[in-house]
């Protein structure tokens, strides 16, 4: 009886996860100084009552946050990148861009967008 709760539960919380998704676009190659946008679609969650946060990895280290845009629409970013990027959303098309100006080579990372729960 306990085994049979336990594998519904873990259908429903599959089939759940299954449902909601980010995708990011806009990538590609830039020269030093050339402005970056990217875009995170999502689907099967409101962006009014979650947050996104946009986090790079730079080839061979470890993840790095550049910052969040909140349920409300308010922007939190780490210090070093506060300057030169902005994050806004689009709730009816359900997209939350990120763009960052003055590149360098530093900036060379795959750029990830997170659901914040």
């Amino acid at each position: 009886m306990e085994t049979g709760l336990c594998w519904l539960l873990l259908v429903a919380v599959l089939k759940g996860v299954q449902c909601q998704s980010v995708k990011e676009s806009g990538g590609g190659l830039f020269k030093p100084t050339d402005t970056l946008t990217l875009t995170c679609t999502v689907s099967g969650f409101s962006l009014s009552s979650n947050a996104i946060s946009w986090v790079p990895q730079a080839p061979g280290k470890g993840l790095e946050w550049i910052g969040i845009i909140n349920s409300y629409g308010s922007t939190y970013y780490a210090s070093w990148a506060k300057s030169r990027s902005t994050i806004t959303r689009n709730t009816n098309e359900n997209t939350v861009t990120l763009k960052m100006t003055s590149l360098t080579a530093a900036d060379t990372a795959t750029y990830f967008c997170a659901r914040d729960t």
